[in-house]
This record gives structure tokens, sequence and C-alpha cells, in this order.
């Protein structure tokens, strides 16, 4: 695995977490918990900034998007008990093999 692709899932980790920190501060209700979502998603592009020094960024950036939406819904489900339904997993893994679909050669 290259450092870059370490920065990307890196990057991921951090954003699942700022959007987990965003929903528990219910609309900034919670300050601390807000302040944490900026703090996290800013630390999130910073990483996903050098990830993409050594990728190309349509890949890294459609890879971390799906990566941090697929997260999110996990992570939602497991630790908010937000719903998690037969569609949601059928749309992440069209997401999936969208991502798989662009790094074939043509």
């Amino acid at each position: 695995m290259s450092i870059h692709f370490a920065f990307l899932l890196s990057s991921v980790v951090l954003d699942v977490l700022a959007n987990l920190a965003l929903a528990i501060s219910n609309g900034f209700k919670k300050k601390v918990w807000g302040v944490a979502a900026i703090v996290l998603i800013m630390a999130a592009f910073a990483l996903l900034a050098i990830a993409v020094q050594g990728m190309p960024l349509f890949v890294a950036y459609t890879a971390w998007g799906v990566l941090s939406i697929a997260g999110t819904a996990l992570a939602t489900w497991w630790f908010l008990d937000q719903p998690m339904n037969r569609t949601i997993v059928f749309g992440i893994m069209l997401l999936i093999l969208a991502i798989l679909l662009m790094q074939v050669d043509g």
C-alpha cells in the first residue's frame, strides 16, 4: 500500500468522524461537537490534499467520496441507530462498483 493511499484512508476515517460529530452536535446546538466536526473535516481535507499528490485527483476524490458515504452510513447505523436497509446497501454497492469500473483501462 502506498503512503498516499494511507493518507486517503486516514482522510476517510476523519471525514466519517466529522460526520458523526456533526450529527451529535444537533445543528451546532452542542458547540463542542460542532467545533470538533469543523476541525475533523479540515484535517480530512488536509490529508486528502496530501493523498492527491501521489494519485490522480479523480481516483482519490471519488474513492474518498464513496468510502466516506459508506463509512458514514455504517457508522450512523451502528452508533446513532440511523436506518440501514437493502436499498441503501444496494446503493453503496453501486457506488463501489462505479469506482472499480473507473479503474479499468479502456
